[in-house]
């Protein structure tokens, strides 16, 4: 079994790390060329690492990292996101990757727990996407990501003043819409392909009520489809939106109440029974979410169309 380190604060990791002394205890900044496995890290290839706080890199070519099942080998300008409390480790070789050019950016929670973007925060679903899934970024966008780390860095060489910590949080906030709106650009140019993925999402919802999953272990969920097209539950949900105009949930809700309907109009079961026969452990709960997607009771719904 791998061995787990909890890295709890900055300050630590820095520590680990060997690097300079912080400026900011909630916040760092490190060129990757800084950035070096841990010796103990390399001696022992199974140890991986949980961190009590938000990483963000910028990786070239050559830079491989394990997240839960997956290696990803990062390309060009690629940005991956760690939330506080994921695990990850490094690639299986021991040597030392080569990176051309980079950055980490580390901010603990401390930092935003007062402020606007502590509040939302969990709205930037990328930070539990997978590896497998992060931004690939063009020249350009690379270069706005950067001018937000050097607005970052001039903040952490002042002297600690009234203004310095909201300085901070606006500037690793701006970095995060920024990386919201690209993210809206990946999905776009990879259109084609996720149009394939909704066909796979439908079809294996489809596919689970044919073979009437729903009788033993009830609804299906997003991480029961997420893994059907290995894509981490936020990301697939996301990826439908920008898609369809609706996440996983509505997608499986839609198909629920579509399938009840036929089920009504067609046979004599009570609503308790088609709701228990869908996958629903209550009966109301089927009755609500039928109504809210008709406007109408089942019971109501049966009435009008067979009379």
């Amino acid at each position: 079994m791998s061995d787990i380190v909890r890295v709890e604060t900055i300050s630590q990791m820095i520590q680990m790390m060997g690097l300079k002394e912080p400026m900011h205890p909630l916040v760092y900044v490190v060129d990757m060329d800084d950035f070096h496995k841990p010796k103990d890290f390399k001696s022992n290839p199974d140890i991986k690492v949980s961190m009590g706080f938000y990483s963000i890199f910028l990786k070239d070519a050559g830079c491989a990292m394990q997240y839960g099942r997956n290696t990803y080998d990062f390309d060009e300008g690629v940005l991956s996101f760690i939330a506080p409390g994921q695990v990850i480790g490094g690639a299986e070789s021991n040597e030392e990757p080569k990176i051309n050019y980079g950055w980490g950016l580390f901010f603990h929670p401390d930092l935003i727990r007062k402020s606007t973007l502590g509040k939302k925060i969990e709205d930037y679903h990328f930070f539990s996407y997978e590896v497998h899934e992060a931004l690939h970024l063009s020249k350009k966008e690379e270069d706005i990501l950067n001018d937000c780390i050097k607005k970052i860095e001039f903040e952490l060489d002042q002297n600690i003043d009234a203004h310095s910590q909201q300085l901070l949080i606006s500037n690793i906030e701006l970095l995060l819409n920024y990386c919201n709106r690209f993210y809206e650009r990946q999905f776009h140019t990879r259109s084609d392909h996720h149009k394939d993925v909704v066909s796979v999402v439908e079809g294996e919802i489809k596919k689970y009520f044919d073979q009437n999953l729903q009788t033993e272990m009830g609804l299906p969920t997003t991480k029961f489809l997420a893994e059907k097209v290995n894509l981490s539950p936020n990301y697939l949900g996301d990826l439908l939106k920008k898609e369809t105009g609706k996440n996983t949930k509505e997608h499986i809700n839609d198909y629920v109440v579509n399938k009840a309907k036929t089920i009504l109009l067609n046979t004599e079961n009570n609503v308790s029974e088609i709701a228990y026969d869908l996958g629903f452990n209550y009966p109301h709960y089927f009755s609500r979410l039928f109504k809210q997607k008709t406007g109408m009771t089942p019971a109501k719904y049966r009435d009008l169309n067979l009379n």
